[in-house]
């Protein structure tokens, strides 16, 4: 991962803002942050004005009403203490995105496509108004529905970023997403610190999900959201996306709370690897450690790496599954045997994993680790693993090497095995 730290020392210096120079006020474009009266044009205006030449964009105090905004190449963008960036709560101020493979979702409050050298900061907020579209996102379900986030109805996301490189977000806090806090769609060289995500329990309020990216330093992040805090996807092949793997991310140094763990997959048509995860808690989530797929969703998922995480009253703190959705938390149900089937393109294949110095109490289960019948998972290390649980563990279809790994179940066995294990 050294080129992770390389290409964010060199992100920090290309966004950090010039000494003297000039700053842009979207009050001085008529903006009223009233928090009543829309201010959309007059952002715009702002960002069209002064991007590209390095001037800075301030939010000052007050709470900015908008519909979506877009950014430009070369644009700095701050967000002070005491200023909203408040989304409107006006459905059809929301587009469907033209593009094929985008029309699952609609324009976000932020977005930015094909464009390079944007920051994001200050102490400030940007809030998505999203309980009008959780309530349709509830009203609206439909069983079996993939390409919508199995809403049935499309939504935006909070901040959304397409092909575009060089990206900085710090210091903001994010809350009361439509759908995904952060998505990122086939960029690089992204560093995200020192933000909070806040959604309350709400369907598909991911914190940050990057589909086929790379290059992504996430640090000092704290999650409490009603989905996965982190989601790492490289595509869903019944939406058509490119098969491009998702690589060379890193999560540091952060906490989740509510919601579903940091996440591999479940869509993966592209693959991922390069993924380190160090010094994270997780506090009241549904999962922990989570790397899920299935036939039909998957690649090749290698090279991952989960170090020193403690996790407290976490239902699975280990979910390595490839059978996904039917490892859904907290009853999977999961098939004790399964015929082989055969192989193809998006079978996915998990290898090369490593976890270690993990520490989990009041746990659920203690650990879920299935692999397919015809694509065991292999290479899984499991290393200073110490979990107390109430259910037991189940392996399924693995080749694991376990290293000082206790298991404190009340149930019994400690651990079920299934068919296909191998233990080194």
């Amino acid at each position: 991962m050294t080129a992770c730290k390389t290409f964010t020392l060199a992100v920090l210096l290309l966004l950090t803002p010039l000494a003297n120079a000039k700053t842009c006020y979207p009050k001085e474009f008529g903006a009223k942050a009233d928090g009543i009266t829309p201010d959309t044009a007059a952002l715009q205006k702002a960002i069209d004005t002064c991007s590209g030449s390095r001037v800075s964009i301030e939010l000052t105090a007050g709470t900015y009403l908008s519909a979506p905004l877009t950014l430009r190449s070369h644009t700095a963008i701050i967000i002070d203490k005491d200023a909203v960036l408040l989304g409107s709560s006006n459905v059809d101020d929301y587009p469907v995105r033209t593009e094929p493979i985008n029309k699952w979702r609609r324009t976000a409050l932020i977005h930015a496509d094909g464009v390079n050298d944007i920051s994001i900061t200050g102490a400030g907020t940007i809030d998505g108004a999203g309980k009008v579209w959780w309530d349709i996102a509830h009203r609206s379900r439909v069983a079996g529905d993939t390409t919508g986030s199995g809403v049935g109805f499309t939504r935006p996301q909070l901040v959304d970023i397409v092909d575009s490189t060089q990206i900085l977000i710090d210091g903001i806090t994010l809350q009361n997403s439509p759908m995904y806090n952060i998505a990122l769609f086939g960029s690089s060289y992204i560093t995200i610190t020192n933000v909070k995500i806040h959604n309350p329990p709400s369907p598909n309020t991911d914190g940050i999900d990057p589909f086929w990216c790379s290059h992504i330093k996430i640090d000092h992040v704290t999650w409490d959201t009603g989905d996965d805090c982190v989601a790492i996807k490289s595509g869903l092949v019944e939406r058509g996306e490119p098969d491009i793997p998702s690589s060379d991310i890193s999560i540091t140094n952060s906490e989740c709370m509510h919601g579903h763990g940091i996440s591999i997959g479940s869509e993966l048509a592209g693959g991922a690897h390069e993924i380190t995860v160090d010094n994270v808690t997780f506090t009241g989530t549904d999962a922990g450690i989570r790397i899920k797929s299935n036939r039909g969703r998957g690649n090749d998922i290698y090279n991952l790496h989960y170090s020193n995480i403690k996790m407290t009253d976490v239902k699975i703190p280990i979910q390595i599954v490839e059978y996904y959705p039917n490892s859904r938390i907290p009853e999977p149900s999961i098939p004790g045997t399964d015929s082989a089937q055969p192989m193809d393109k998006h079978t996915p294949r998990f290898r090369d994993i490593t976890i270690k110095n993990v520490t989990a109490t009041g746990a659920t289960m203690a650990m879920q680790i299935v692999g397919l019948p015809e694509s065991p998972i292999k290479g899984l290390v499991l290393e200073n693993v110490d979990i107390t649980a109430d259910k037991s563990a189940k392996i399924q279809n693995v080749e694991l090497t376990e290293k000082h790994v206790v298991l404190k179940v009340t149930a019994t066995p400690a651990v079920i095995q299934g068919e296909g294990v191998k233990l080194q």
